[in-house]
């Protein structure tokens, strides 16, 4: 609604012509500051209306002109989408007269610029047809009044979302203080000359215990952030289900001894092979165990089953625990869901285990669900997967999975943490490798051909250079031949470890190292 104008003393004004063209114009025009101040207004809109313009200008907003419906709508669509889209077309609101009758009009608004503010112009077109108008007035004010219940529902939701956030810093806050307890305790009794071999296992127990607890903690973190951007990957492979099965028991075999539950597994005869991620397989059984081993009472019994049906492979893990209402079986594998009567049994836990064991079955093409005959009478789980015809055992070819045989090992460390470095040495050279360390990348490609390493464990982030610095450098020098480079680093994201890849590195390994894994590689 730009009007002409010319420059008079240096002052911009509008040409006569335009402004009668302005004030007597077929259609209402007003013009409003952003909050709806009316800075602007010809004589249509005044007589239409019965105010003078004295009583508008800077006296009154384009809002108080409204009915309460049409206020409504103003708060909840008009001023959003003039913010937002910066116009609103064909709406049809009754603006109040000075005199309270209600005139139905059709306004059009659009926000520009004016110098260095912006304003709001409105053009008004009364509304004859009344029947029509009422009709679509009708509809105009049911759809304000379920926006204002859904914008209700929205703060409804945003305080509960607020609480569960609080809820899981609380946990999680809780979670953490946990594992470091007994590492403190752990430590000052290994710092203690005289305690005896006994104590120096037991504290020995203590911290891998606590440090791969820790470990899991943070790896159900990166998860969940995983699963909330979509970025939960898989990578599948044909694999014998007993081999996922083992390292499941394995890993929960210290809290079910602790507990003094029983653990009774249950698999077919003949092998049963699966398409599907090992590691993240691993997780979904792991996860199920875990929970069921939290959630019984000590002396407990656990069944883990695996059976076929059909096209279908069937992992049932059933408890003699505390056992589920009916009405938590939707909420169950929420995010961060914990059951009321679990908090005693439950040692804190994040509410993360079950959510991720239905992401992860639904991202290998499954399915997961829960049975339980009430509280106090135990539960069972049952995750269902796309059976595999296929017998070959996947593989990881994408780089040597270990060492080709030789005399003694020579292994560079490439770290600037001192003690992350000089530990992981101490630990190797008591297995009978040979270690050096680097604090710098650039010590790195020095040392690793200087000491003729064999091994090179690299951390990403170096002070100097990147750690896929150093591994791409390394490998551009033809004596790095039958050099093994591992990425040894606190990134573990999906896109972290396809970096590491794509560097050259074989392997990648995450921190707190899980020394199984390492050793297994440098067989």
């Amino acid at each position: 609604m730009n009007s002409c104008s010319f420059e008079m003393d240096g002052t911009r004004q509008p040409l006569p012509a335009m402004s009668e063209a302005y004030e007597h114009a077929p259609c209402g025009l007003v013009s409003t500051t952003t909050d709806g101040t009316i800075v602007r207004v010809n004589a249509t809109f005044c007589r239409w209306t019965g105010y003078p313009a004295d009583e508008l200008l800077d006296q009154r907003r384009i809002q108080d002109l409204l009915t309460i419906g049409g206020k409504v709508f103003h708060q909840t669509h008009w001023a959003p989408l003039l913010q937002l889209q910066r116009s609103v077309a064909e709406v049809k609101l009754e603006v109040l007269r000075r005199d309270g009758r209600k005139v139905p009009m059709l306004i059009n608004a659009v926000r520009r610029t004016v110098g260095e503010t912006q304003q709001d112009d409105f053009a008004c077109i009364v509304v004859t047809d009344r029947h029509k108008y009422e009709v679509e007035l009708l509809h105009a004010r049911r759809q304000a009044e379920e926006a204002l219940e859904a914008r209700t529902a929205a703060e409804e939701a945003l305080q509960r979302a607020d609480r569960h956030k609080d809820e899981f810093l609380a946990t999680l806050a809780h979670e953490l203080r946990n594992p470091l307890a007994p590492i403190q305790a752990a430590v000052r009794l290994l710092a203690t000359k005289a305690s005896a071999d006994e104590q120096r296992n037991w504290s020995t127990r203590v911290l891998e215990r606590q440090v791969a607890q820790l470990g899991r903690l943070v790896d159900d973190m990166l998860d969940v952030s995983r699963i909330a951007e979509g970025k939960l990957e898989v990578r599948k492979q044909h694999i014998s289900l007993a081999t996922v099965i083992d390292l499941a028991v394995e890993g929960v075999r210290d809290l079910v001894r602790t507990q003094s539950h029983h653990l009774r597994v249950n698999l077919p005869d003949a092998p049963v092979f699966v398409n599907a991620d090992p590691t993240r397989l691993t997780q979904i059984v792991l996860n199920l165990l875990n929970n069921a081993a939290k959630y019984t009472p000590p002396g407990g019994t656990i069944d883990l089953v695996v059976r076929s049906e059909g096209d279908e492979l069937v992992i049932a893990v059933r408890d003699t625990g505390i056992g589920i209402a009916p009405e938590h079986f939707d909420t169950l594998f929420a995010m961060f869901s914990q059951l009321p009567e679990g908090h005693s049994r439950s040692g804190g836990g994040l509410g993360i285990g079950l959510s991720l064991v239905r992401a992860l079955t639904e991202q290998h093409g499954g399915s997961v669900k829960v049975t339980s005959a009430g509280v106090g009478k135990g539960s069972e789980f049952i995750v269902r997967l796309p059976r595999s015809s296929d017998r070959t055992i996947g593989h990881n070819s994408d780089a040597p999975a270990v060492l080709p045989p030789r005399g003694r090992r020579r292994i560079l460390i490439v770290d600037d943490s001192e003690d992350s470095a000089l530990s992981l040495a101490m630990l190797l050279e008591a297995g009978d490798y040979e270690t050096h360390t680097a604090a710098t990348g650039h010590a790195a490609l020095r040392l690793a051909f200087e000491f003729q390493a064999d091994v090179l464990l690299v951390d990403i982030g170096l002070p100097d250079m990147s750690g896929y610095d150093v591994a791409r450098h390394i490998l551009l020098d033809p004596r790095s031949s039958g050099m093994l480079l591992i990425a040894l680093t606190g990134w573990a994201r999906e896109r972290d470890i396809q970096a590491a890849r794509d560097a050259g590195f074989h392997h990648h390994l995450a921190k707190p190292v899980d020394y199984r894994q390492l050793f297994k590689i440098l067989k």
